[in-house]
C-alpha cells in the first residue's frame, strides 16, 4: 500500500539524528527496564546484566528496522513505529527463567515468535477471544502482582545485608516523589521521560550515599560485537512455550491497538493486510529476540506521543533512531551505566511504573459494563484467583509440575479464567463477532501499550 507523503517526508539531515536520538532517549528507560528487573530477579551478576542491556537495545534496533522499513510486501506495516520490549512478557520470562532457566526462556520466546508469524495469517479470527474485560483483568493482575518484588528492591534488594534499612525507603520515596513531580509541573518531551529522570536523580543521589559502585562501568569493554546464544543453546519445554504463546498474543492485541493510534496520528488507513505484515514482523524480531538473547517485543506508545507532540512523523526519523539504538548496542560500557542503579531507585521507579499498569486495568474494567452481574463475576474471579496466587508462593507445590509451571503463574491463572468466564456468560456476543477490513472494528481500544 502506497504511503502518504507525510510518513515519506525528507527530513534534513542536520535534524534527523536530534528528532530521531529523541525517540530513543523517550524509550530508553522502558527498554533498559525489562533486562535490569529480569536480571535482579534471576540473581545475574552485573556484567550479564549489562550484555542483556546491550542485546536488548541492538535487538531493538534490528525489530525497528523490520517494522519500518519492512522485506518486501510480506514483513513490516512500513509506518513509523518503534518497538521495544513488552514489560508485560516480563513475569512470565522471570518464572521461566528461575524454574527452568534461562535456556528454556529463550526456547520459548523462539518458538511463540514463530508462533506470532503463523497468527499473522489469521490474526483477527483470535481477537474476539480477548474484550476489554479479558484484557483489563489481565493489566490489571499484571500491575498488582508485580508490586511485591518492587517493594523489596524499595527496601535494599533481597539478600541485601543492609534490607529495610530507612535510608533505603528514603531514597526510593524520593524516587517515586521526582517522578510524580515531573508528571506534574512539565509537559511533552520531559514529561515522557519522567521515569528516566527519577532514576538518573536518584542515583545520583544514591552515589552521595554510598550505594553506587562503578566496578562494572570500568570492567565493560568499549566495543563488542553482540552474539547469539551467549547463555547457551536454547532448550524447548512445552509448559515455557505455552505461557509464552498466550503472552505472545496478549503482545498482538496490544500491538493491534497501537497500529489504530498511529495510523490516525500519520492519517493512514490500516487494513487487514497492513496488521498481518506489521504482526508477522514482531514475530520474527521476537525470534531475532531469542536467538541473540533478548525479548519479546512490542510498538512503544511512548513514540507514537512524540509524534503528535513535534507533528514530525517521517519514517526517516524513527530509522534514525534504530541506527542509534544498534550503536548502542554494542558499546557495552554505555549498557554497564544501567547496572549501577540502586536497588531503592529502581524499586521507586518500579512502584510506580506497575501501580500504573495496575491503574491502567482499572480505567480499561471501568469502560465495561459492570452493572451486568455477570462481567462483575468475570472481573471478581480473575483479579482474585490472579493476584491471589501471585502473592501467596507455594500454594501448588503438591500438584504436578506442569500444573504448578502453568497455574502457579497468577497472570496465566487468572488471564484464563476470564478468557474461559468470558466465554461462558458471553458466548451470544463472541459468536456474533463480525470481522472487518478496518481495524477499528478489532476492539484494539482494548489493548494500552504497557
Amino acid at each position: 500500500m502506497k504511503r502518504n507523503s507525510v510518513i515519506n517526508e525528507k527530513v534534513p539531515i542536520s535534524k534527523l539524528g536530534i528528532l530521531g536520538f529523541q525517540h530513543v532517549l523517550v524509550m530508553y528507560s522502558g527498554a533498559v527496564l525489562v533486562p535490569l528487573i529480569l536480571g535482579a530477579a534471576i540473581g545475574l551478576s552485573a556484567k550479564e546484566i549489562a550484555f542483556l542491556i546491550s542485546v536488548d537495545l541492538f535487538t531493538c534496533g534490528i525489530a525497528t528496522l523490520l517494522q519500518v522499513v519492512g522485506i518486501g510486501r510480506f514483513v513490516g506495516i512500513k509506518l513509523p513505529i518503534l518497538l521495544g520490549c513488552a514489560i508485560i512478557s516480563l513475569a512470565p520470562m522471570i518464572m521461566i527463567a528461575k524454574n527452568e532457566g534461562l535456556p528454556a526462556m529463550y526456547g520459548a520466546i523462539i518458538v511463540s515468535g514463530v508462533y506470532v508469524v503463523i497468527l499473522s495469517f489469521f490474526v483477527h479470527k483470535i481477537i474476539k477471544f480477548f474484550p476489554k474485560i479479558v484484557i483489563g483483568c489481565l493489566v490489571t493482575i499484571i500491575g498488582f502482582s508485580l508490586i511485591p518484588p518492587a517493594l523489596k528492591d524499595m527496601a535494599g534488594g533481597v539478600n541485601s545485608p543492609n534490607f529495610g534499612d530507612p535510608k533505603n525507603y528514603l531514597l526510593a520515596i524520593v524516587v517515586v516523589f521526582i517522578i510524580l513531580s515531573v508528571n506534574k509541573f512539565f509537559h511533552g518531551f520531559f514529561k515522557a521521560i519522567a521515569v528516566l529522570v527519577g532514576l538518573v536523580v536518584g542515583t545520583t543521589i544514591g552515589y552521595f550515599m554510598g550505594m553506587v559502585n562503578f566496578e562494572s562501568v570500568a570492567k565493560a569493554q568499549w566495543f563488542e560485537i553482540v552474539t547469539p546464544f551467549y547463555f547457551g543453546l536454547p532448550e524447548f519445554k512445552i509448559s515455557a512455550i505455552l505461557i509464552m504463546c498466550i503472552f505472545a498474543t496478549i503482545t498482538v492485541i496490544e500491538s493491534i491497538g497501537m497500529y489504530s493510534l498511529i495510523g490516525d496520528i500519520c492519517e493512514e488507513e490500516i487494513t487487514k493486510n497492513d496488521v498481518s505484515r506489521g504482526v508477522r514482523a514482531e514475530g520474527l524480531a521476537q525470534i531475532i529476540g531469542g536467538v541473540f538473547n533478548a525479548f519479546p517485543y512490542v510498538t512503544f506508545s511512548e513514540n507514537a506521543g512524540i509524534m503528535s507532540m513535534t507533528g514530525v512523523k517521517a519514517r526517516s526519523v524513527i530509522i534514525s533512531a534504530s541506527m542509534f539504538l544498534i550503536a548502542l548496542g554494542i558499546i557495552p560500557k554505555f549498557s554497564a551505566l544501567a547496572t549501577i542503579i540502586p536497588p531503592p531507585v529502581l524499586g521507586g521507579a518500579m512502584l510506580v511504573i506497575f501501580g500504573m499498569i495496575g491503574s491502567i486495568g482499572i480505567k480499561m474494567l471501568s469502560e465495561v459494563d459492570l452493572s451486568n452481574n455477570n462481567n462483575l463475576l468475570i472481573v471478581a474471579c480473575s483479579i482474585s484467583l490472579g493476584i491471589g496466587i501471585s502473592v501467596i508462593p507455594g500454594l501448588l507445590d503438591k500438584m504436578p509440575e506442569l500444573i504448578q509451571l502453568l497455574f502457579g503463574n497468577g497472570i496465566f491463572t487468572g488471564t484464563l479464567t476470564a478468557i474461559l468466564l468470558n466465554i461462558y456468560f458471553n458466548f451470544k456476543d463472541i459468536k456474533s463477532y463480525s470481522e472487518s477490513p478496518d481495524i477499528e472494528s478489532s476492539n484494539a481500544e482494548a489493548s494500552p501499550t504497557l
